[in-house]
């Protein structure tokens, strides 16, 4: 997989992510157990593509 093809995976994971935290806090009685491992996964996921962005380019 190229770093591009990692970075889009990982860009839609993240929205998914935001998008299921979202559903959760506005979830009456939600858990919270639950809405923190979504951030927490959020979390992880954003420092990974931060790890990606920082990455130099390389050409082929």
């Amino acid at each position: 997989m190229s770093v591009h093809s990692n970075i889009y995976r990982l860009t839609v994971l993240h929205r998914q992510l935001d998008d299921a935290v979202r559903r959760e806090m506005r979830r009456r009685g939600g858990d919270p157990f639950r809405l923190l491992r979504l951030k927490t996964l959020k979390l992880a996921v954003k420092g990974r593509l931060a790890s990606l962005m920082r990455r130099p380019a390389l050409t082929v």
